[in-house]
């Protein structure tokens, strides 16, 4: 049994860009970027499915009304009706909805200069649907690259030449095209789908329901009758079989060919059928109306040809659209016999054959009855069959790609149909992790869950618990939860996955230090270091001792115990162990390896969050020049390098360099990856919050809306990146004194941090620790103090006494003591936090130098001139020195000491009279925001 290794250990520290199906994003070489510019849609270019029928009748008012809604808004989508009742059947299909839109692309295209089909049922399908349009246009570039790089190549071309029509058929979930509405805008975006709900934010809606009965009658007699007028006897039995039948177009239409296939009058076949139903009463259900149809056209087949049926119920197990001839073959004694039994069905209207043949469609309504009327699961071992010899063989090969991508529907398609009472199997098993394997090696894991839900299904009940195969599928499903952020789903898992590789495998195995790890990855994903740090730990001494100091898991844990070092604010033990790392891969991979940048990176970052800025930003400007050089300018990890370097210009205080930094950056992922894309979205936060350091909170507010507007729309309401941006949003509100707007933002946000992430989660923590300072600010000091106390009492036990988020909670309940005049207990917390921040970040760290300056304002509100004067003037000299003379914490520092000075020579002069200047806003009040 073939069942795919662990998962590799990631370096966890560069951030990779996503594409619209959110698989990793390829950026175009320069020269497919120029054809994609360039290249003329030659005459005849385009791709629609063959009609089933080739009939259409009626559907002229929705015809036009399509055409209005595209010239109008660029977009629409035809949907079931949310409610059944006597014209509109929802659940299964079968209204006509793509015969609908395949009729307005035939009816429209010499509107277009491209008119382009696309099954949607999956973001996969799309990418695969899309990539075929570079097969088309650009095929001397195509065949030598993946699906992504042809959706990608496809997308540019589409943005670079208006004027086209893509269709998406059969869209399982509206967020799916997104990413691509979002980002061209240059022709008509037309999609159908069985779902009702979701479109509100994409396209309007256009709900499609059964035919009215003239329009009915009329499709029925002209499938029956080609090429003859009815007689008024025809047009009646018509008309009443129509109504048994519900108006449904695919029971019309499986209907219709029978009775011209077989003869057969429309009466005799109405009555044969025994639907007689009261006039009042609502139409059959899909189901019913054509399984009975299909009572008559199975036993008609099976007389003409055996094997037609045998493909029929291979093909309900199947993916709907485009199952190729070859699947097939194998199910067929030769090509002939193939031929013509596929040949029986598409006369019986049962499939339809793309356009050059080569593949068979079958309605998804006919699908789900052959699947459901049959309790011996007919068909299913044929059709598992048929997909396990069509798999690419194992090892790389060069068409591997073009093959899985086509194969992949049908896969997944066996996967998500598995019948309650299936036989496991070896054999499905490792059909399963095969594909799932290859997607993990596309960077889609997130994409595998059911596959590998069924495959480990499989390997335990046939294999046993434990047995190493079944161990491995274990910890791939974990992998693939982790990947869809389902920690609950995925740590539960790892752990058993490593409990098991214990006792089976031993202490040292190579599998159970990537168990080890991979479940310390997932502890520190969800803010747990207390269970994350020790893993790390003893995970890297194993790696030491089992593989060497310089294997490449080795640098790997090794660098993943540094971030958890770093995400623990133990950056004494975090700096050293980055540098080690850096200094081996330049040594074992060289100077310029992806994972050598990625270190430089890391350690520029750990000196950025140690305040040693002279360190970090010569480090990234080195580190962005050698992803320009390697990489090019627009590859998502160059744009990512050029992001962290704008943020250390900003911690610098040099906004000037930050912000048309943090501005290309924005620019450069909507040019590479849309409007909507979540890189892109970090981008326009991240400069929102530029925008806010230079205090132009006219920008920085509209940004932040924007944002969260966004993030809503494409991540949903409790994702962490959109509970982050109503977070910062509150905090604008709050800069901007708009507290009314900014306390029930607050609230809300911690109420979702709470939901989302458990009530001790560090999000969550900061969360509640900014919502206190809020009622700080609006004065409420009786609910900010508790808040505050709450708050420092769960970051000592969760993060320690001395991370720096404990230290800027205690620093910031010190300093609502001394709003609430409190000063026995503001000045000795002052004194204890200023003592921790020299300890761990030392003494010229911003942080330091911020809380230094309060304690000195808590001395002067004390009336403690003697103490306040010389901490100040410490306190300039060192913001001189570290952040310059111009930086804004430094201007407020000089007027504080200026402040303290006026306040000495006034007493000196026993002058009663108090400052101008409101000490309270010169402190340098800090959150952790």
């Amino acid at each position: 049994m073939n069942v795919s290794g662990d998962r590799p250990i990631g370096a966890e520290s560069v951030q990779f860009a996503l594409s619209g199906d959110h698989a990793q994003v390829t950026v175009l070489p320069e020269q497919a970027a120029h054809w994609a510019r360039t290249v003329e849609v030659p005459t005849g270019a385009g791709f629609l499915p063959e009609s089933a029928s080739g009939v259409f009748v009626g559907r002229e008012e929705e015809l036009t009304s399509l055409r209005r809604m595209l010239t109008g808004e660029g977009a629409a989508a035809v949907v079931q009706p949310r409610r059944t009742s006597a014209r509109a059947i929802s659940g299964l299909g079968g209204v006509g909805k793509s015969a609908l839109a395949l009729h307005y692309a035939h009816h429209y295209r010499d509107s277009y200069a491209l008119v382009w089909w696309v099954s949607a049922e999956s973001p996969e399908t799309i990418v695969s649907g899309l990539g075929r349009i570079t097969e088309q246009l650009c095929p001397q570039w195509a065949r030598g690259c993946g699906p992504e790089e042809r959706a990608a190549w496809a997308i540019a071309w589409l943005q670079a030449h208006p004027g086209w029509l893509l269709v998406f058929d059969n869209v399982e979930d509206p967020s799916h095209l997104r990413p691509y509405l979002g980002t061209l805008s240059g022709g008509h975006h037309l999609a159908t789908s069985r779902r009702a709900t979701g479109w509100h934010a994409l396209a309007p809606v256009m709900p499609l329901g059964t035919l009215p009965p003239d329009e009915a009658t009329g499709l029925l007699c002209s499938l029956a009758f080609p090429g003859q007028t009815a007689t008024a006897e025809q047009r009646e039995a018509a008309r009443q079989l129509a109504e048994d039948l519900g108006c449904l177009p695919l029971a019309l239409e499986q209907a219709g060919a029978y009775a011209y296939r077989t003869g057969i009058d429309l009466d005799t076949y109405r009555r044969s059928l025994a639907l007689v139903l009261d006039d009042n009463r609502d139409a059959p259900s899909p189901e019913r109306t054509i399984a009975r149809i299909w009572d008559h056209t199975l036993t008609a087949l099976t007389a003409r040809d055996p094997l037609a049926v045998t493909l029929l119920h291979a093909m309900a197990w199947l993916a709907p659209d485009g199952i190729p001839r070859t699947l097939l073959a194998p199910l067929a004694p030769h090509p002939l016999a193939l031929a013509n039994a596929l040949g029986e069905l598409h006369a019986y209207n049962m499939v339809a054959f793309t356009p050059d043949r080569e593949g068979v469609s079958v309605h998804r309504l006919v699908q789900t009855v052959l699947r459901n009327r049959d309790p011996q699961a007919l068909g299913r071992a044929e059709a598992e069959r048929a997909v396990r010899r069509a798999l690419p063989p194992a090892g790389s090969q060069p068409d591997e790609t073009t093959r899985w991508e086509r194969l992949l529907p049908h896969v997944h398609a066996l996967a998500d149909t598995t019948p309650l009472n299936a036989t496991a199997s070896a054999e499905t098993a490792d059909t399963y992790e095969r594909a799932a394997q290859y997607l993990h090696r596309q960077g889609r894991d997130a994409h595998t869950i059911n596959l590998r839900e069924q495959a480990l299904a499989h390997c335990a009940e046939v294999l046993g618990d434990t047995h190493p195969d079944t161990l491995t599928s274990r910890n791939n499903l974990a992998g693939a939860y982790e990947s869809a952020g389902r920690l609950g789903r995925a740590i539960p898992l790892y752990e058993t996955t490593l409990a098991q590789r214990l006792e089976v495998l031993g202490d040292a195995h190579p599998h159970t230090l990537g168990s080890r790890n991979n479940l310390a990855y997932a502890y520190r994903a969800a803010g747990d270091l207390a269970r994350a740090l020790p893993l790390y730990e003893t995970t890297l001494a194993q790696y030491v001792e089992v593989l060497g100091d310089t294997h490449p898991d080795t640098l790997n844990s090794r660098n993943n115990l540094a971030y958890a070092y770093r995400a623990a604010g133990d950056l004494e033990r975090a700096i050293p162990l980055y540098k080690t790392t850096l200094a081996q891969r330049l040594e074992v991979l060289g100077e310029t390896h992806p994972d050598t940048l990625a270190s430089r990176n890391n350690l520029a970052g750990a000196y950025r969050a140690a305040g040693d800025l002279e360190r970090a930003i010569p480090l990234y400007e080195t580190t962005l020049a050698q992803y320009l050089e390697v990489l090019g300018d627009t590859h998502p990890d160059t744009v990512s390098s050029r992001n962290n370097l704008a943020g250390a210009y900003q911690s610098a205080g040099d906004l000037e360099r930050a912000i048309p930094l943090f501005e290309t950056t924005l620019a450069q992922r909507l040019e590479v990856l849309g409007d909507t894309h979540p890189d892109t979205l970090s981008s326009r936060h991240n400069l929102a919050g530029a925008y806010q350091s230079a205090g132009d909170l006219e920008r920085t507010i509209p940004l932040y809306e924007t944002t969260l507007a966004q993030r809503l729309e494409v991540l949903g309401d409790t994702h962490p990146d959109t509970l982050n941006s109503r977070h910062s949003l509150a905090g604008a509100y709050r800069a901007a004194g708009d507290l009314e707007q900014a306390i029930p933002l607050y609230e809300t946000t911690l109420a979702q941090h709470v939901e989302v992430l458990g009530d001790t989660h560090p999000d969550t923590l900061n969360s509640r620790h900014s919502l206190a300072g809020a009622y700080q600010s609006a004065g409420d000091l009786e609910r900010a103090i508790p808040l505050y106390e709450t708050t420092l009492a769960q970051y000592v036990e969760v993060l320690g006494d001395t991370h720096p988020h404990t230290l800027t909670s205690r620093h910031n309940l010190a300093y609502t003591y001394r709003a609430a005049g409190d000063l026995e207990r503001a000045i000795p917390l002052y004194e204890t936090t200023l003592a921790q921040y020299m300890e761990v970040l030392g003494d010229t760290h911003p942080d330091t130098l911020n809380s230094r300056n309060n304690l000195a304002h808590a001395y002067q509100s004390a009336g403690d001139l003697e103490r306040a004067i010389p901490l100040y003037e410490t306190t300039l000299a060192q913001y001189v020195d570290v952040l310059g003379d111009t930086h804004p914490h430094t201007l407020t520092s000089r007027r504080n000491l200026a402040y303290a000075l006026e306040s000495a020579k006034a007493v000196q002069r026993t002058d009663a009279a108090t400052g101008a200047l409101d000490s309270d806003s010169q402190s340098l009040f800090r959150t952790s925001e």
